[in-house]
């Protein structure tokens, strides 16, 4: 017998499912005559019926059509496309189990990924307000029913569901945005369409800075002549006086990557400013900046906590972005170093050290697995080694390289729980233990967590 006649659903099948788990994407989990079933959008103690859609050898997926009894942890959203748009996974889910549900899944990685059985995980730190708190938004335009639209992807698609306002986005950002849909119409702007590849107008990017007020927009065009471009800046720093700046970002590929390589100022500023835990910083259009700045000083905090600095120690900031925690380590230690892959990125981390009046870090532009490996050649010994790694985590070569470091503490932050329990369980098998994890939710209503570890290393 195979393993696929073990399975006792079809596709199309209207099933009935009660729901006991949440997946790390925030689908809901039932089982059918023992068979693993995702259901999105459903919640633990939900009971629903399900159409299936699709089927592996080991799960199969169904989409919720009725709810037949609902979860005492269900609320109503409180956006109005939230059924549509597929920017969050939990606006349904009650704020406070949406925390305990964090937490279990940055536990369940730990145990089922890194077998890491004993480690303590605190309490993910939740927001006192957890709406309005993204400083980037990142909106894709397109064309439908005889006028531009823009807003967010519809679940599981490239259509776009148009929308006026979005409840986790700084308002500035939906304010720029209706202003830029009015003017687009005006000048007569087209729109990209990605079968095609043909149109000019592809997204809307707008950044605020929280604690000074200024505010960026960006245009992501393709490359066709953009003669308007500097009048329709003009217009719309005009109607947005929170606009430092509007810039051209010009991305003539067919790709879904948002950004391309080249920027061109069209109005003011091709940066603002922003304050973040006493310090000031510059960010540009393809600037790495946290989203979330009310949560980014509760985790940058706890990383500092967790580095223990006393003032003498010497510090490597890997994957080092624009500078953030490297300056924010750098008012505490004797030295930090700051590496990065993106040249820009260095650049602005170099500038905020001048803007704060910062001598003790240093940044060096380059691959943080093949940079580690070269300090460790010359010498260099940190007392601490802090990790900000992109969600696919730490290449080998950086982790063979705190080995070969022998740090006294490794400051792990990850938004990442499945890469971030690969790379403790590698570490643990070497020299490492994990002391503690603490979740931040920096990310409220999606199914996205942030982390910061302590690990120390064992004395032999």
């Amino acid at each position: 017998m195979t393993k696929r006649s073990t399975i006792p659903l079809a596709v199309g099948q209207v099933i009935q499912l009660d729901i006991n788990g949440l997946t790390a994407a925030a689908e809901g989990v039932g089982r059918y005559e023992g068979f693993t079933v995702f259901a999105p959008g459903a919640l633990p103690g939900d009971r629903v019926e399900a159409e299936v859609i699709s089927l592996k050898p080991n799960y199969g997926r169904a989409l919720p059509r009725r709810i037949l009894q609902e979860s005492k942890q269900r609320v109503a959203p409180l956006c109005p496309v939230y059924a549509d748009c597929g920017a969050c996974q939990l606006q349904h889910l009650d704020y406070s189990a949406q925390l305990e549900y964090k937490r279990q899944w940055v536990v369940d990685a730990l145990e089922r990924i890194g077998k890491l059985t004993d480690v303590t995980v605190h309490p993910t730190l939740p927001m006192a307000e957890p709406w309005r708190y993204r400083n980037k938004a990142q909106f894709p335009v397109g064309f439908a029913t005889g006028r531009i639209v823009a807003g967010c992807y519809r679940q599981r698609t490239h259509e776009i569901v148009d929308i006026a306002d979005c409840a986790i986005q700084h308002p500035l950002s939906a304010r720029v945005l209706q202003v830029v849909k009015r003017l687009a119409t005006t000048y007569g702007l087209s729109t990209y369409n990605e079968q095609t590849g043909k149109g000019f107008l592809r997204h809307v990017l707008v950044r605020v800075g929280f604690h000074t007020g200024e505010a960026l927009a960006v245009l992501v065009t393709t490359d066709e002549p953009f003669a308007q471009g500097q009048q329709l800046a003009a217009d719309l720093m005009r109607e947005v006086p929170e606009l430092v700046g509007v810039v051209r970002n010009i991305n003539d590929r067919r790709t879904n990557v948002i950004l391309g390589d080249k920027t061109v100022p069209l109005a003011g500023r091709d940066y603002l400013i922003d304050r973040l835990g006493g310090l000031k910083f510059r960010i540009s259009a393809q600037s790495f900046y946290q989203v979330n700045p009310l949560q980014t000083e509760v985790l940058y905090q706890k990383a500092l906590d967790y580095a223990a600095l006393t003032g003498s120690e010497t510090v490597i900031d890997a994957y080092c972005g624009i500078g953030t925690i490297s300056l924010f380590l750098a008012r505490k230690a004797q030295k930090v170093i700051g590496i990065e892959v993106v040249e820009a990125a260095i650049s602005d981390a170099r500038r905020n050290a001048t803007l704060n009046d910062i001598n003790s870090a240093e940044f060096i532009v380059g691959e943080a697995e093949k940079v580690m490996p070269r300090l460790y050649k010359d010498g260099l010994r940190p007392d601490v080694i802090v990790v900000d790694p992109p969600r696919a985590g730490c290449a080998e070569p950086l982790l063979e390289s705190i080995v070969n470091m022998q740090p006294q503490r490794v400051v792990y932050v990850s938004c990442n729980p499945t890469t971030l329990a690969r790379d403790l369980a590698y570490l643990s098998q070497r020299g490492f233990k994990v002391q503690e994890v603490q979740p931040v939710d920096m990310f409220p209503h999606t199914g996205h967590v942030e982390c910061v570890v302590l690990m120390s290393r064992v004395e032999k």
